[in-house]
């Protein structure tokens, strides 16, 4: 009976609200005329679903991993959501997961209580189960369902209720049905309206706005304004960005934005060497991650810095594992504290942390490559294209020529196969080849002397510390920050039309001293966010 019933609760339609749209909003003031890009269903990924099934149910419920991994295009898990779908092994694990789920969420007293709306008068209580898939439905589908869904999933529960003899046992099939169905596993979010004149809805925007902003679901409050259509007008739409901006759970939806930029995701995997590099240890990578992330919320959040300060800062947020790899004092016995480096400790900046510093080098070496290509593609969003298919991209191994990474990269180099690309990344790394590969200091190369110095564009460096000023302040590092934001926001790349737009951003951002919450606000009222291009 249950792989029936699911089958027929993955068959449910995409259909949308019976309820006509409110008109779309006019532009805001100030933002050039730009055809928006195409839109598509995306994916929740694994860090949503989770999210979205904690805010259904509650934190005590486990949830299953799903076996479809999320996928980053155009540098983010939340633009290849709208690129992926399910195999049907990843449908399978949906529906595993969606029954295990559905049997927690009912099976204590206080959870029926918190979930059913009403009091069944029968094993089989149509009017009652409407009214629990109702009150449920409309936040795991981020909009209210149809009379006819309703009815459809109503009748699930009525048919399992009645096979098994119990009311609640029947709504289990009811939760699972609901979140197997296309409309919990994507965000459909696609608009409405005709050909080149297409809007997004106010339950598209608030499920927009509350996954930007929060990484989960819209709230009841949220969905009512989008009831109401208070989200098709400037001014309520400002109010709710505003509302949820100032809510502790946009710390939330910060940390994942940058947990994709940075791709911090990739540190609980971590590996190394452990005979080579005594400090590496399993809690490296978390450890590494959640310093990174409490410098950047500290930044956004607590201080409201100029984010370029992201790059030369010298506060820290360590615990006495983290201390003692970057032989500095520990701050606390346990946990995580705020720090000032000291000058001699060689590190300012994102870049001097074991995040970026692990992730970006082998398992038993440094890479300048690694590193140097971070900094063009990610922090300033330039393209390096990919290597000939038949060419040896390796480096050199040390020798008595050539002992040091700087000189092996020259011998490389050499090769003009290799020189095109690598001359827009090695230079740049090799300003971090005082630090190993895990980030720990050192002077020496294989016993000679390190030489950190280079340019980036033109602008010269003497080590780490100065390459992150030079960043901070190159003109592509901010406009980077802004289109990444945006891409995160919308789910997709941006058009060559919708340029003028971003410059709008960054030409706002850079008024604004740089400070993200203010760009988060841009973003939501500039037209890539509001307007709706053609489904693909």
């Amino acid at each position: 009976m249950r792989h029936t019933l699911a089958i027929a609760a993955v068959l449910l339609s995409l259909t949308a609200c019976e309820e006509e749209p409110p008109p779309g909003p006019a532009l805001v003031a100030g933002f050039p005329v730009a055809e928006p890009g195409p839109v598509s269903m995306r994916r929740l990924t694994r860090v949503q679903y989770r999210r979205v099934v904690a805010d259904l149910f509650g934190d005590g419920v486990v949830v299953p991993d799903l076996e479809e991994p999320d996928v980053a295009q155009g540098g983010l898990l939340s633009v290849g959501a709208g690129d992926t779908s399910y195999s049907a092994r990843g449908v399978a694990s949906m529906e595993d997961a969606a029954f295990a789920i559905a049997q927690q969420a009912l099976d204590t007293p206080a959870r029926r209580e918190r979930l059913v709306p009403c009091t069944p008068a029968d094993t089989v209580d149509t009017a009652c189960a409407r009214a629990f898939v109702e009150g449920l439905g409309r936040r795991a589908w981020r909009r209210p369902l149809t009379d006819e869904e309703q009815a459809r999933i109503a009748g699930v529960a009525d048919e399992a209720a009645g096979s098994l003899g119990d009311f609640h046992a029947g709504l289990t099939y009811a939760v699972a049905a609901l979140l197997q169905s296309p409309n919990f596993v994507f965000r459909v979010e696609l608009g409405d309206g005709s050909e080149g004149d297409r809007r997004f809805t106010d339950f598209d925007l608030a499920s927009r706005l509350s996954f930007f902003l929060w990484n989960t679901a819209p709230d009841d409050e949220l969905l009512d304004q989008a009831a109401s259509g208070a989200l098709s007008t400037d001014e309520g739409l400002e109010a709710a960005a505003r509302r949820l901006l100032a809510s502790p759970r946009a710390r939330e939806g910060v940390r994942n934005f940058f947990t994709e930029q940075l791709a911090l995701y990739k540190l609980d995997a971590l590996a190394k060497d452990p005979t080579l590099f005594e400090h590496f240890n399993t809690q490296l990578g978390p450890d590494a991650r959640e310093e990174t992330l409490r410098l950047l919320l500290h930044l956004v959040f607590e201080v409201d810095a100029d984010f370029r300060d992201v790059m030369t800062t010298r506060e820290a947020f360590l615990n006495p594992r983290l201390a003692a790899l970057y032989d500095v004092p520990a701050p606390t016995r346990d946990g995580f504290r705020q720090v000032t480096l000291p000058a001699s400790a060689g590190r300012a900046g994102l870049l001097s942390r074991a995040s970026f510093l692990n992730l970006y080098a082998h398992q038993v070496s440094s890479s300048s490559a690694l590193r140097g290509k971070f900094v063009r593609t990610v922090l300033l969003c330039q393209t390096i294209p990919p290597p000939p298919v038949d060419v040896d991209t390796s480096i050199p191994e040390a020798s008595g020529d050539a002992p040091t990474l700087r000189d092996r990269v020259k011998e490389h180099l050499s090769n003009k196969a290799c020189s095109g690309c690598h001359l827009l990344m090695d230079p740049i790394g090799l300003g971090f080849e005082n630090f190993d590969a895990i980030g720990r200091w050192r002077s020496l190369d294989h016993g000679t002397p390190i030489d950190a110095s280079g340019d980036l564009d033109g602008a010269p460096f003497a080590d780490a510390v100065a390459l992150g000023q030079v960043i901070r302040d190159h003109e592509d590092f901010a406009p980077c920050v802004v289109r990444t934001v945006a891409r995160y926001a919308t789910g997709r790349v941006e058009e060559a039309g919708e340029r003028p737009v971003l410059a709008t951003l960054s030409e706002r951002f850079a008024q604004g001293g740089y400070r993200v919450r203010p760009l988060l606000l841009e973003i939501v009222m500039s037209p890539m966010f509001r307007r709706a291009g053609a489904p693909r």
